[in-house]
């Protein structure tokens, strides 16, 4: 399995990327799969059945109006979060459902938008669409697996045991942090320079360059965004933004260029995290980094880097998010980065490990320091659950980004403090978190069925 820094860093939409642009793009999938077999215009009718945690925490992540989306021909990258809604009230209220912007079905949402108690056997995130003709025969059916960070596996994938990504011989392909340190040695490389060379098999470093940037534009964009907009999030918690008020009262107490090493540099890194997150909790446009309910860490944490350090440009940037994707490609292939599958420590752990060794690394950390950073950052995760109340990621989703994003910084000065040697493994503590997943009762993995979910008297 061959995994690209842009497959872990992508533009999307919130608040989910499992349950909002996975089910978005598993939708695009199948409409693009019906119209390749020329057969757009012999739809009748379409049905959606969710299942297991789409179904759950489905309604509070917007997974229905994302799928509609999808069959509209919206894509997570492109469509323009405000023109959602819109379109999905047009559908609800007409009983219509315009197909790739051209062929139109009856689309009643209360018959046609089924939510199911069960899961599916491959992954708790799954959803089958069905394509009936006018008669109600079958046309085509295909289930899709949203499995964490907006990737989308289809049935035959998984029947397979395989993802939706490509399958390219790479030049230092690695499976675990053991076999990547050995190369970093071996080849004489950084983590970051090791990832660019197998970049380089996807696209010119040109292109890869550019792409990085653009990356951390748009989570600067992000950022910015979340600083100037406020209000009440969408929901019915009616939980309040608080990032324009509290940037506000930074910068009328606690200018950005005091001494880094005060308190009121773990207040910017907090005021970064929340704004990411509230943008999210809110459908706007975000990375996900890895995932969208854990968008706020790896922004907030390479902001920090920017804004403190004498030394910051495009190359620090471009080594930074190399580096965090190493972890993350770890993170990914031996455990999970979904939080239906392992709960929370899989995507605010993974997040803190990557942006822990993206620190790490841009503050001259030698490999088996970064492998040291990443492995503290995940290892203080471990057995986080993943409780969204009102199945909205928003409590305790927004403020465990900050939270998170000042552990990586810590976790990062750690591994910098020592020479890399440490008595767990960054290996050790990945299956680690996926046997804790396993074994973690499905009520912690969002489903909203357990935790703070069901003990917070205001829910």
């Amino acid at each position: 399995m061959s995994i690209s820094v842009f497959n872990l860093f992508k533009l999307g939409i919130g608040p989910s990327s499992s349950h909002t642009v996975g089910p978005m793009l598993a939708a695009h999938r199948f409409l693009s799969s019906v119209r390749a077999q020329h057969a757009l215009a012999d739809v009748g009718a379409i049905e959606i059945d969710l299942y297991g945690s789409l179904s759950a925490t489905g309604k509070g992540h917007g997974t229905d109006g994302a799928v509609v989306a999808g069959l509209m021909g919206f894509l997570p990258e492109t469509v323009d979060p405000e023109c959602i809604r819109p379109n999905v009230e047009r559908c609800v209220a007409e009983g219509r459902l315009l197909l790739a912007d051209h062929h139109c079905v009856e689309f009643i949402w209360a018959r046609d938008c089924r939510w199911h108690d069960g899961s599916l056997p491959f992954h708790p995130n799954g959803v089958t669409f069905t394509a009936r003709r006018q008669t109600g025969a079958l046309l085509y059916q295909q289930t899709y697996y949203s499995v964490g960070g907006g990737f989308v596996v289809d049935q035959h994938e998984a029947d397979l045991g395989s993802g939706h990504e490509e399958h390219i011989e790479l030049p230092y392909d690695f499976a675990t942090a053991h076999q990547l340190l050995a190369l970093t040695q071996a080849q004489r490389l950084s983590i970051a320079e090791l990832m660019m060379a197998n970049e380089r098999m996807w696209r010119k470093e040109v292109d890869i360059r550019e792409g990085l940037m653009a990356i951390w534009g748009s989570m600067r964009d992000c950022i910015e965004m979340g600083l100037h907009h406020q209000g009440v999030l969408p929901g019915g918690l009616n939980v309040k933004r608080r990032a324009m008020l509290f940037h506000k009262s930074l910068l009328r107490s606690t200018p950005k260029n005091v001494i880094s090493t005060s308190m009121s540099a773990m207040d910017w890194v907090n005021l970064y995290a929340l704004a990411v997150n509230e943008e999210n909790a809110g459908g706007g446009r975000v990375v996900t980094a890895p995932t969208n309910g854990a968008a706020g860490i790896i922004p907030a944490v390479l902001m920090y880097f920017m804004e403190y350090s004498q030394e910051v440009g495009e190359q620090q940037v471009i080594d930074f998010l190399l580096t965090a994707a190493a972890i993350g490609i770890l993170c990914k292939k031996n455990a999970s980065i979904s939080g239906a599958e392992v709960g929370c420590q899989g995507e605010v752990g993974s997040a803190c490990a990557m942006a822990a060794a993206g620190l790490c690394a841009v503050l001259g950390g030698t490999p088996e320091q970064v492998e040291n950073a990443a492995e503290i950052g995940l290892e203080h995760n471990l057995g986080l659950t993943c409780d969204p109340i009102g199945g909205l990621v928003q409590v305790p989703c927004i403020e465990r980004n900050a939270i998170a994003a000042v552990k990586a910084i810590n976790a990062a000065q750690l591994g910098l403090r020592g020479n890399g040697e440490h008595f767990v493994s960054l290996d050790k503590v990945i299956r680690t978190m996926r046997d804790t997943g396993r074994d973690m009762q499905d009520k912690y993995k969002e489903t909203s069925t357990g935790g703070l979910a069901v003990h917070t008297v205001e829910c």
